[in-house]
């Protein structure tokens, strides 16, 4: 089954359309992937939508994709001054300023610089906020604060989202719907009532992790990913956002679901700031200004905005989700298993890609991922 839309724009180029019509069904034609969905929007609108294996109607887990949900909650607060960027979060959360944790800022959270990374907070510990309280007070650092770049896949924006929410006295997921989506005309995206989660298709783990050999081959880095961390562990630890409960709840760190041209629109939003949602300065800061770029695990450079992952000039943008084609003022946030949503001030457009296959061969992913995104930044007609 597949589905697409094409608008009549006179800048699309169709046989570019074509071509990233085609690698993006590739997988699913060839059966790695049960599912995937793209779209592309300019001016604020879809003119390119498309679904492969489901209709056009199906929604996916955008795993780390949701992080910008977040930032734009929180470059809102910021605006308002009713949230200070170089406060400790504890200002916010007392109960978080335990074992050390007094220096973590909020930029700290916002660039993954806490120090806390793998913090725990698992099911029958996060389901309330007063839960997540007394978590917050037992987690440990394990790096020292602001000195290193290690991804916190869920610790950090569980803290940043229950500050909006005790700020803006709402749940998290509320407060998300509030400061960032109703705005924008999107439909809520975090946190839906297990009534209303109808056609969203559920995650499953596809292929086997690449062997050391590949990875130095790959990368000129010998690295046993199974020992960095389990696959059965990580994939575990996603999958569990096919539990309706967990939908419900809304993990702000990967917890979002979407239609593709949900996310294309969102990235429309940050880059057309419609009414004036946020201020050009928080704008520059949380899309534009790179303010860390301490190294991640492979050596590269982070290139991490106020909350958002920048393309950058460094010949890097590929390994940071932008492909070869976007401009290095790109901005966006990849998510696990392959999931791509950027927008590009320069040409205008914004795209994502979203699937419900979770490749554990990252190589291959990876190399998917640089095509897709190449391909989707490049379909206008060549001025």
């Amino acid at each position: 089954m597949e589905e697409i839309v094409i608008s009549d724009d006179p800048r699309l180029d169709q046989a570019k359309v074509d071509a990233f019509l085609a690698r993006a069904r590739r997988e699913v034609d060839e059966g790695l992937l049960p599912a995937a969905a793209v779209a592309v929007a300019l001016d604020g609108e879809v003119v390119i939508e498309a679904s492969f294996g489901v209709g056009l109607d199906a929604r996916f887990v955008g795993f780390s994709t949701t992080k910008a949900l977040i930032a734009g909650a929180i470059w809102r607060l910021i605006d308002s001054g009713e949230l200070d960027l170089e406060a400790p979060a504890c200002k916010y959360i007392p109960e978080f300023a335990s074992n050390g944790k007094d220096v973590v800022t909020i930029e700290n959270l916002l660039t993954h610089t806490g120090g806390f990374p793998w913090a725990p907070l698992g099911p029958g510990k996060c389901e309330t906020l007063e839960l997540r309280r007394q978590g917050y007070g037992r987690w440990r650092l394990t790096a020292e604060v602001g000195t290193s770049f290690v991804y916190h896949p869920v610790a950090g924006h569980w803290v940043l989202a229950d500050i909006a929410g005790i700020i803006t006295g709402m749940t998290h997921t509320d407060a998300i719907e509030e400061l960032v989506t109703r705005p924008l005309g999107l439909p809520r995206l975090l946190g839906i009532a297990v009534q209303d989660q109808a056609n969203i298709g559920d995650c499953i783990g596809v292929g086997e992790v690449p062997t050391p050999d590949e990875m130095e081959a790959t990368f000129g880095i010998r690295i046993d990913i199974s020992e960095v961390l389990p696959p059965d562990v990580a994939l575990n630890a996603l999958l569990t956002l096919n539990d309706p409960t967990a939908r419900e709840l809304g993990v702000p760190g990967g917890g979002g679901i979407y239609h593709a041209r949900d996310l294309a629109l969102l990235y429309q939003g940050f880059m057309r700031n419609p009414g004036g949602l946020w201020s050009d300065e928080i704008l520059q800061e949380g899309t534009q200004r790179v303010r860390m770029n301490l190294p991640d695990m492979m050596g590269i450079p982070a290139s991490r905005s106020l909350g958002l992952v920048v393309a950058g000039d460094d010949g890097f943008g590929g390994s940071r989700g932008f492909g070869r084609v976007a401009s290095p003022r790109s901005f966006g946030h990849p998510g696990a298993g392959g999931q791509i949503a950027f927008g590009d001030p320069v040409s205008g457009l914004s795209m994502a890609y979203l699937t419900s296959g979770l490749d554990q061969h990252i190589i291959r992913q990876s190399k998917r991922d640089i095509a897709i995104a190449s391909l989707g930044a490049d379909v206008l007609v060549s001025s």
